[in-house]
């Protein structure tokens, strides 16, 4: 049996669509429980965003996850909010495509254009993102980089150097000597 092509997979979802403050929503149910939403500018046609979910281990609906579009941010006091969250100025990945191209964004990048390198990999089939800004000027090693997949997330680790690791252990050993304030133990002398 062929696998069906993208357009096919569209065409046999059930779908459902809605108008809303200039932005046409579609909502797609596909035959192996698979849901995606779509949301286009009504005016242009653009694609605004696209999102993905399926049904988790005990067979309720799992996360979004956005693969065009604004990344989900979740809401103050949302059961979902998390405790404990990466910094906002941490750099955010995300595709965004115009009617002609795809595009890629990668905000909170803030050194100037000069910086960074872009170019096309032709036998990897890819684009690489360079930058000249080096923290370290140490040789890279492939054995140090490996990389797994799971939930939906590529995760790319780098093993770090030995003369980083030493680096930030003495960086420790400088930390521990700074006096700490008491922290209080309820005594609150008053002057």
């Amino acid at each position: 049996m062929a696998v069906p092509s993208w357009l096919e997979r569209l065409r046999a979802a059930s779908k459902t669509a809605l108008v809303q403050d200039g932005i046409r929503k579609i909502h797609y149910l596909f035959e192996d429980g698979k849901e995606m939403a779509e949301e286009y500018d009504v005016k242009t046609g653009v694609l605004v965003s696209r999102k993905w979910r399926e049904k988790n281990t005990l067979g309720g609906s799992g996360k979004w996850q956005v693969e065009v579009g604004e990344p989900i941010s979740p809401l103050l006091g949302a059961l979902e909010s998390e405790l404990i969250k990466e910094s906002s100025s941490n750099p955010v990945f995300m595709r965004k495509d115009t009617l002609s191209s795809f595009q890629w964004r990668i905000r909170n990048l803030p050194y100037p254009k000069e910086v960074y390198s872009v170019s096309v990999e032709q036998e990897q089939r890819c684009c690489v993102i360079r930058t000249t800004n080096k923290k370290h000027r140490l040789p890279l090693d492939a054995a140090a980089l490996s990389f797994t997949h799971a939930n939906n997330t590529l995760i790319i680790t780098y093993q770090k150097p030995k003369e980083i690791l030493a680096a930030e252990e003495q960086l420790q050993k400088e930390l521990k000597k700074i006096k700490v304030a008491n922290s209080g133990d309820g005594d609150c002398k008053t002057q």
